[in-house]
């Protein structure tokens, strides 16, 4: 069997056609365009989540210290109270409101702590009961 030579090596015919087409050029863009601004708004949730955790706990510390102080040195007394309250480069505004409790001379002692994130205001309530009985 005889062989006959050619002036291309075997293969390079295919490796010529060996790119891609505009059509499929276009079709990984279009793809891209639409994986990217999803990529980038779960980037911004799993963001979002992450700062909500970190000051909602810093807001329950707060709160917690806020109305502990004000059982203590029966700051509810006075009504509804309100302020700005700093921890750490963040401020966050609080409410204190004391409201009838259904059973006996208890109250219900409720404060509000608001904090911003990414312009959304978020807030933690922390309650206790109080007997407005004792002086």
């Amino acid at each position: 069997m005889k062989c006959k030579p050619t002036s291309c090596p075997p293969g390079s015919a295919d490796r010529a056609r060996a790119g891609f087409t505009l059509a499929e050029v276009l079709a990984a863009l279009l793809f891209l365009a639409i994986v990217i601004p999803v990529a980038v708004q779960g980037l911004q949730v799993a963001s979002r989540a992450g700062q909500v955790a970190v000051r909602k706990a810093a807001a329950i510390r707060v709160a917690d210290r806020l109305l502990n102080e004000a059982v203590v040195i029966a700051q509810w007394r006075q009504g509804v109270q309100n302020g700005v309250c700093e921890e750490g480069p963040y401020q966050y505004r609080w409410s204190l409101q004391l409201e009838p409790w259904d059973q006996g001379i208890l109250h219900l002692l409720t404060i509000k702590v608001l904090f911003p994130i990414q312009d959304r205001d978020y807030e933690v309530d922390l309650s206790t009961l109080v007997d407005t009985a004792v002086q």
